[in-house]
C-alpha cells in the first residue's frame, strides 16, 4: 500500500456457470498469494455438494474457500449476512498479507458486497396477501410482467419462476412508491477497496451451453438424484431458501411424482441455461469488469499478467 493508492486491494473473479471461475481461481492461487472466498449462494448449505458444483474435499484442503459449508439448508443466508461475514474475511486476509480473492456466481452477493445493501420497506402481509391471490388468478408469469414494465433491471436478474422474489420486488414498489432498482441506487456506499474485476466466460455461446450439459450429465452420474433424496429425507421442500439453487427444486419436483425423469433432466438445463443468460446480462452491464475469453487456451496466463499489472503482488 502506497500513499496514491491507500486502499487495499480485493479481486473479484466473476462468471456465468460452468465456466471455469473454480479452476482458474485455484489456478491464481497456486502462483499468487491470496485468500479465497466463496461468492455462491449454493454452496453455503452443508449437503448441497453435487448440485451446486462444489470443490471436492481434497481441493478444499489444497484450497481452502471461506464460506463454503456455512448453513443448514433448512437456515437462511442473506446478502446482509453474506457481505458482514465477507468484509471480516477479506480485513483478515489483508493482516496476512494476501489479497482477498472473491470467486463465484451469485453476482447479487457481488453488488452487496460492493454498495451495500439498501434500506427496504418492511414486509406488509396485507400487500403479500393481494400479490399472492393476484399469482393465483393470473399466474406468476403475469406479475414477473407487470415487473418488467415497473422495474426492467430487476425483472431482469430475477427468474420469472422465483415467486418470494417477485412478490418482494413489487411488495417494495406498492409500499414505498419506488423501485427496488432505485433503492440500491439511492443508497449505494461502495466498500473502501480497490476492486479488480475480472470476468470469464467463452465468446461462443455454444461452448457454454456445452459445459452446462457436460456438467449437469456428470452431477447425475455423480449421485445428484440420492443427494436429494437424502435432503428430502431431512425435510428439505421447496418453501426454503435453499431451494431456489438451480437443479434442486426440479429434482424434488421430480421425487414428488410431478415429473419424468426426462422432463426433470429437461427442465435442469433450461432452468441452468437461463441462470447463465441472466449471469451473462449482469457482467456485461458492468464497465468495471475486464472480461477474458476462457475460449483461449492461454487465457489464464493473461489473467494472471492482469493481475500482476494492476496489483503488487
Amino acid at each position: 500500500m502506497n500513499a496514491s493508492n491507500p486502499k487495499p486491494t480485493t479481486i473479484f473473479l466473476m462468471g456465468p456457470t460452468a465456466a471455469g471461475k473454480t479452476g482458474l481461481a485455484m489456478r491464481i492461487a497456486d502462483t499468487l498469494p491470496v485468500g479465497l472466498i466463496s461468492v455462491d449462494s449454493g454452496q453455503v448449505y452443508r449437503g448441497m455438494d453435487i448440485g451446486t458444483a462444489k470443490i471436492t474435499a481434497k481441493e478444499m484442503m489444497d484450497y481452502p474457500h471461506a464460506l463454503i459449508d456455512i448453513r443448514e439448508p433448512s437456515e437462511p443466508y442473506s446478502a446482509d449476512e453474506f457481505r458482514t461475514d465477507a468484509l471480516q474475511l477479506m480485513n483478515d486476509f489483508q493482516a496476512q498479507g494476501r489479497v482477498p480473492l472473491l470467486v463465484g456466481g451469485t453476482m447479487f452477493y457481488f453488488r452487496a458486497l460492493q454498495y451495500g445493501l439498501p434500506d427496504l420497506p418492511a414486509a406488509d402481509e396485507a400487500v403479500r396477501g393481494k400479490l399472492l391471490l393476484e399469482a393465483k388468478e393470473d399466474g406468476w408469469q403475469a406479475l414477473h410482467d407487470r415487473l418488467s414494465e415497473i422495474d426492467p433491471e430487476s425483472a431482469v436478474r430475477i427468474n420469472p419462476n422465483d415467486r418470494q422474489r417477485i412478490q418482494r420486488a413489487l411488495e417494495i414498489y406498492q409500499l414505498s412508491g419506488v423501485t427496488p432498482t432505485q433503492h440500491v441506487r439511492n443508497s449505494m456506499q461502495e466498500i473502501p477497496w480497490k476492486i479488480i474485476k475480472i470476468g470469464i466466460w467463452p465468446s461462443v455461446r455454444t461452448l457454454l451451453h456445452e459445459n452446462i450439459e457436460k456438467r449437469l450429465s456428470q452431477m447425475f452420474e455423480q449421485g445428484f438424484l440420492d443427494e436429494v433424496r437424502v435432503l428430502q429425507a431431512q425435510g428439505l421442500e421447496n418453501s426454503l431458501p435453499a431451494m431456489r439453487t438451480v437443479g434442486y427444486r426440479q429434482v424434488l419436483e421430480h421425487l414428488d411424482g410431478k415429473s419424468s425423469d426426462e422432463e426433470m433432466r429437461l427442465r435442469c438445463l433450461y432452468s441452468t441455461r437461463q441462470l447463465a443468460k441472466r449471469q451473462l446480462t449482469w457482467l456485461r452491464n458492468d464497465p468495471g469488469l475486464k472480461w477474458f475469453d476462457s475460449k483461449d487456451e492461454d487465457y489464464p496466463k493473461k489473467v494472471l499478467e492482469f493481475i500482476r499489472k494492476k496489483t503488487s503482488v
